[in-house]
């Protein structure tokens, strides 16, 4: 059984500044990580590994130095890591990225299980895990929360706002999980050293993949982000003082003089 793991290279958003002046992030000097919830996906898969003998093969798309994710998540135990990386690719949005990924998939051939995390911190958009699916044209599950898998099928928990609803599903699958799910293991010191001595990543380009140069990159995208920017901060507070029935006419009246009633 081949599991493929989609994971993302994201800024550490705990260190990420905004220009002011131009409105774009500061990527300078930011060190980068592998998106929290696409390693609650890895391990999800390194679960499956350990109980059932499954390849688990992780997949990103980025420039170079994306490869020093692929090499964490090699440390952790996935046994091969694809990384597709080609100027066509810049400026994807959701749906490139998820046609270039499916490109990828559809090299890779044979597989049971996709797991990417529910969303990535730099973006929050949620919609490369269901785009992908939609690529692929098999079943998908988000916001996994547990997992069982079964002959042929999986069974898994989705969290609900209220609560879960039990799922099944047909193998091959799409699942995105939620942090929820687990708890990523860390790389060991003999898995650090194989990720660096004896395993290689192996990089596909458009032309690897066959893509067509239309449906990927920037040319694929029909969203564009025009601007980044931090929101004016809001004036400060008030706090209102007397009795209940005094504080609530006062509220009243300054509500009514801002037109907001």
């Amino acid at each position: 059984m081949n599991i493929v793991v989609c994971i993302k290279q994201v800024p550490d958003t705990t260190e990420v500044k905004t220009d002011p002046k131009t409105g774009t992030l500061i990527r300078d000097g930011v060190p980068s990580i592998i998106n929290p919830e696409d390693k609650n996906a890895l391990e999800a898969a390194l679960v499956l590994k350990e109980q059932y003998g499954a390849k688990v093969i992780v997949l990103t798309m980025g420039p170079p130095q994306a490869d020093d994710a692929l090499k964490e998540a090699l440390a952790m135990g996935a046994d091969e890591a694809i990384l597709i990386s080609d100027r066509a690719f810049a400026g994807a949005d959701t749906l490139a990225t998820s046609t270039a990924l499916g490109n990828a998939i559809r090299k890779i051939g044979n597989f049971s299980v996709i797991f990417c995390g529910r969303q990535a911190i730099d973006g929050d958009t949620a919609q490369v895990g269901p785009q992908l699916a939609e690529y692929l044209n098999i079943p998908q599950v988000t916001y996994v929360k547990d997992i069982q898998l079964f002959e042929g099928k999986v069974q898994v928990k989705r969290a609900l706002e209220d609560g879960f609803e039990v799922i099944e599903a047909q193998l091959p699958v799409l699942l995105t999980v939620i942090k929820d799910l687990n708890e990523p293991r860390y790389p060991s010191i003999k898995g650090i050293v194989d990720a660096y001595r004896s395993k290689q990543t192996t990089v596909w380009s458009a032309a690897d993949l066959g893509a067509n140069l239309q449906e990927v990159g920037l040319k694929g995208s029909p969203t564009q982000v025009r601007r980044i920017f931090t929101p004016a901060p809001k004036g400060k507070g008030e706090m209102l003082q007397g009795q209940p029935q005094e504080m609530i006419c006062d509220l009243i009246s300054r509500l009514k003089n801002k037109k907001v009633v």
